[in-house]
């Protein structure tokens, strides 16, 4: 049933991020990094239904996390690309080639590779408060100050850095619902209520919302969401690890595999997300600005 939830999860994940950006490449550029650029999106339909898409997926990403580990889950759900690449490739007709052929076969390549060598299983979570907080700190941490970098950078890189911070606080969301999960199944909606892991769930989904959507905003998706979709996995597996508790084979043969599956897992994403079926938005001259940076 893991696989089942978080490839289906991966599945509207992917093709929710297509209807997101085609909306949201339309959008004022004074709204850019301002929650005002959501209340620009909702009144879009085809933004709404990415958006629907994109809820029934971290729902199927939610129970998948209720039923496996982090470690397990992330890499599965970092597929989605390959759905969203399916939809464009049927919007665009544009052929695979061997560019295609070659992220698809790394990105399905890594995750086998990384699944099957670490073994991943739960284990004891962290009791370590320090240790705990240390990680996501450093997690959300990382993704203000990449966020902060790409105001000041040119599109060409701006983009992608929004999509890192973004993918970085999906991953810690991901890792604190199932902490979420956990307080349920110990102690019932009452020990859920009075955690604060819900909340930061809360507000780290609507904050890499705003990072994802001017991401999309200001370039072509195929400089967003590949890193958007490298950056989750690795997050949420430092999360599940760290203080979680999730368990991987240590073996020097085990970590050989799963540090080249995660590189596959990456360079698939790459390519796919260069591939010329990727949408290439369709931005008016003023708002081309990777000639000058800001």
């Amino acid at each position: 049933m893991v696989f089942v939830f978080a490839v289906s999860a991966a599945c509207c994940l992917g093709i929710g991020f297509v209807f997101q950006q085609n909306a949201a490449q339309r959008a004022p550029m004074s709204d850019f990094l301002s929650p005002r650029l959501l209340l620009d999106l909702v009144r879009v339909p085809r933004w709404r239904a990415g958006i629907g898409l994109m809820i029934c997926g971290m729902v199927l990403g939610a129970l998948a996390l209720g039923h496996g580990e982090v470690s397990l889950v992330e890499p599965l759900m970092a597929t989605h690309l390959l759905f969203a690449m399916a939809l464009s490739r049927w919007q665009t007709r544009q052929p695979l080639g061997w560019t295609g052929w070659c992220g698809l076969g790394l990105l399905a390549g890594g995750v086998t590779a990384f699944i099957v060598a670490g073994r991943p299983r739960g284990g004891d979570s962290v009791t370590d408060p320090l240790r705990h907080w240390l990680i996501v700190g450093i997690m959300i941490g990382g993704a203000l100050l990449l966020a902060a970098v790409a105001k000041r950078v040119r599109v060409s890189v701006e983009a992608p850095l929004l999509a890192v911070a973004a993918g970085m606080l999906y991953g810690v969301q991901d890792a604190l619902t199932r902490v979420s999960g956990e307080r349920v199944s110990e102690g019932g909606l009452t020990a859920l209520i009075g955690s604060w892991q819900p909340y930061a769930v809360l507000v780290l989904g609507v904050t890499a919302l705003v990072l994802v959507q001017s991401a999309f905003e200001t370039a072509p998706l195929r400089m967003s969401l590949p890193a958007l979709t490298a950056a989750q996995p690795l997050a949420g597996i430092a999360c599940g690890v760290g203080f979680l508790g999730d368990r991987l084979r240590m073996t020097p043969g085990a970590l050989a595999w799963e540090a080249a599956g995660l590189a596959a897992i990456v360079a698939g994403i790459v390519l796919i997300g260069r591939h010329p079926a990727m949408p290439p938005g369709s931005a008016t001259p003023d708002r081309v600005r990777d000639l000058q940076p800001r």
